[in-house]
């Protein structure tokens, strides 16, 4: 017999496995992280004004099947049961249909999914035929999750055996008529699923969202669909992982409706936090119980202290704090963040500018843009082109699409993108904005190519090097400017807007050191991270010193003994 539910307001929760671990939280017998405890701050807020319901019976019957795992559920897993499984709106739906598990390397993420796989399999969830499915961006990835529960079930086949069958790629239980079943983001069969649950493993490693949109298109076929999102914090910049992180803030700090989201954030605040080992518990709280797991953190993290450029997993991995290899980023992402404030088109109208264009091939990606200059500021307005019959297209995985949806991006689907269509965008760029264009700079082995479309838009390449409209751009330009553009990145004085196009294209970029002890520009991977866009805002930091009352470039010159 179905339970009744009655729906209501809590102003206090008595639901213990809810309440416990907030107490643990709030009281600080459990260091937490802000975003813990600001997550403790929005449940009881949801509970104290809206109409719910806590399914007891439900729970009670998904704690008992603890006696069936290898290892206890910690009070943060009973805490996350309760709100992502067992709790509902008054429209009948789950509260929190969506759970992000940001905890760090060695929590237990898998063998939780595992567990929560088992409960939605199960006669207590009440609903016939509600397939899981767990995803990753590889099919060993993938398996891990389900290979904890095949385990479990190899472990004692005659008890399991009376409600389930199994084998090495799918789980099947015999009353409900719901199964479990592992996939890979590459996976080609996708078509028809009718899950009732996708879980994502490791979603740090996803590059977009497009094999996560199909693995979910089939939800809503079945009542109360659900989707589990576990991971560490990763390399990945611009990716599904980002989205969610800042979706998670603005739940948390600006008060957004979160729209179904359970956002668990397990980190530690600071890197400062990591100086206090008993501070880790921010980032996973299984090391309050795990003496093993504490040895093997202690073990990294003293290798990390030894020798930070070279173990940046540590930070990213076991603390959650992801950092860059600070002898080769361009920048932090604090920095890229900065960049991102909003240019208000307004203020740049009637302005000097320059531009810089970028490319490897124009069958590639371009990247071009105006650069503005207000007192120490730089203002930039940036732009991008890639041409579908790239040889690099199948190995690009950024949203593209996404990008081009929100006119950060043209898509060019012809032989190769236009160098007229690149002048084009400058010259009507600048002028609808009123703005007094100087110069343009290229890189001087893409000159021959630009020149003719350059000079249709009223540039005129022609005289000596420093007055001519079109600069050629040499490698001793880039090293000079270098330190320029590290200098305001550090001090949040380049703004392009809210662009992922560029915040990508800026990480994917890399400090080389050059000769005579100076640096410029690489890639971190030749085909799939291209550098276009950023290295179009390169070359017009060569020219800033065109526009009128900015100092010239070369008085930083590069260093010689």
């Amino acid at each position: 017999m179905a339970a009744r539910r009655r729906y209501s307001t809590h102003r206090r929760i008595d639901v213990p496995e809810i309440s416990g671990w907030l107490r643990l939280v709030e009281s600080g017998e459990v260091p937490a992280c802000e975003e813990q405890r600001l997550l403790c701050a929005h449940v009881r807020s949801v509970f104290a004004s809206e109409r719910l319901w806590v399914d007891r019976g439900r729970l009670a019957a998904y704690m008992g099947y603890e006696r069936y795992f290898p290892f206890d559920l910690a009070p943060e897993e009973r805490f996350l049961v309760a709100l992502w499984l067992c709790t509902y709106s008054e429209d009948g739906m789950p509260r929190w249909s969506d759970l992000l598990a940001y905890v760090a390397r060695g929590w237990g993420k898998t063998g939780f999914a595992g567990y929560c796989a088992f409960c939605l399999l199960s006669p207590a969830n009440g609903i016939p035929n509600y397939d899981v499915d767990i995803c990753a961006t590889t099919e060993p990835q993938a398996k891990i999750g389900y290979d904890d529960l095949w385990r479990l079930f190899e472990s004692d086949p005659d008890l399991w055996s009376q409600g389930f069958e199994w084998n090495r790629v799918e789980l099947y239980c015999r009353s409900t008529g719901s199964r479990f079943k592992y996939w890979s983001g590459n996976s080609n069969s996708k078509d028809g699923m009718r899950s009732g649950a996708v879980f994502f493993d490791e979603v740090h490693a996803y590059e977009n969202s497009d094999s996560m949109g199909v693995f979910t298109g089939g939800l809503g076929k079945k009542p109360e669909p659900r989707r589990l999102m576990t991971t560490t914090d990763g390399f990945v910049r611009e990716g599904p992982l980002d989205d969610l992180k800042a979706r998670a803030q603005a739940i948390l700090r600006d008060g957004e409706s979160d729209n179904g989201l359970l956002p668990f954030i397990c980190k530690l605040d600071d890197i400062a936090d990591a100086a206090d080992d008993a501070l880790w518990v921010k980032a996973n709280p299984r090391l309050r119980t795990s003496p093993s797991l504490m040895a093997e953190y202690r073990r990294e993290v003293a290798e990390w202290r030894g020798n930070p450029a070279r173990h940046p997993e540590v930070p990213t991995k076991r603390f959650n704090l992801p950092e860059e290899r600070r002898d080769l980023a361009v920048t932090t992402r604090e920095r890229l963040m900065a960049a991102s404030r909003p240019v208000d088109p307004a203020r740049l109208r009637g302005m000097q500018c320059v531009a810089g264009i970028d490319y490897a091939k124009t069958t590639d990606m371009v990247g071009a843009c105006l650069l503005f200059k207000d007192g120490d500021e730089r203002l930039v307005v940036p732009h991008a082109w890639w041409c579908t019959r790239s040889a690099d297209a199948g190995n690009v995985k950024a949203p593209l699409e996404e990008w081009a949806a929100r006119g950060l991006l043209s898509i060019e689907t012809g032989v190769e993108v236009s160098p007229d269509e690149v002048a084009a965008w400058i010259r009507e760029t600048a002028d609808g904005l009123g703005a007094d264009l100087r110069c343009v700079a290229i890189d001087s082995y893409r000159f021959t190519l630009m020149r003719r479309a350059l000079e249709s838009i009223g540039m005129d390449p022609s005289g000596t090097r420093d007055e001519k409209q079109v600069w050629e751009t040499r490698p001793s330009d880039v090293m000079r400017v270098q330190p320029v553009i590290e200098s305001a990145f550090a001090n949040h004085r380049i703004a392009w807007g809210d662009n992922p196009l560029m915040r990508w294209a800026t990480n994917n970029a890399t400090l080389v050191p050059a000769q005579n002890n100076n640096l410029t520009y690489g890639k971190v991977e030749p085909h799939s991270r291209k550098t276009d866009p950023f290295m179009a805002l390169v070359h017009a930091m060569c020219v800033e010193g065109r526009i009128e009352g900015a100092p010239p470039v070369d008085l930083m010159a590069p260093i010689f003994f």
